[in-house]
């Protein structure tokens, strides 16, 4: 098993940015692919970007593309989601996941292949 942590999120202006941190603990972090997710009220939960266990594969929604980037260092256990250019539609419960059994380079979008979720931290981008 891993658990999570969620940081970095806050209230912040259209245009600004804010970095997100995941701490895992517990089995091996480079075990996992990796991602992070998003939520409204009333909403699915829906994929921002995923990582490969190696690192060197992602993947982003359409709406983050050139803004967001994600990032995991894996000898410190913590994964990253740096956000650029907030636009109040970005204001979400943002959640990292962790999936085991995966392959080593590829990323994985759905939010069914997670088993492991952090507690959530809130964003909000005021316009």
């Amino acid at each position: 098993q891993v658990h999570l942590v969620e940081s970095g999120g806050g209230l912040v202006q259209a245009g600004g940015s804010l970095r997100l941190s995941c701490a895992a603990s517990g089995r091996t972090f480079s075990s996992y692919g990796m991602g992070w997710f998003r939520q409204i009220p009333g909403g699915e939960r829906a994929i921002v970007a995923a990582v490969s266990r190696n690192g060197l594969s992602t993947d982003y929604a359409d709406s983050v593309k050139g803004r967001f980037t994600i990032s995991r260092d894996n000898a410190k256990n913590t994964m990253y989601l740096q956000m650029n250019l907030l636009k109040p539609e970005d204001t979400a419960v943002y959640y990292c996941a962790a999936a085991s059994g995966t392959i080593y380079s590829i990323t994985y979008t759905s939010p069914g292949r997670y088993e492991y979720w952090g507690q959530g931290t809130q964003v909000t981008v005021s316009s």
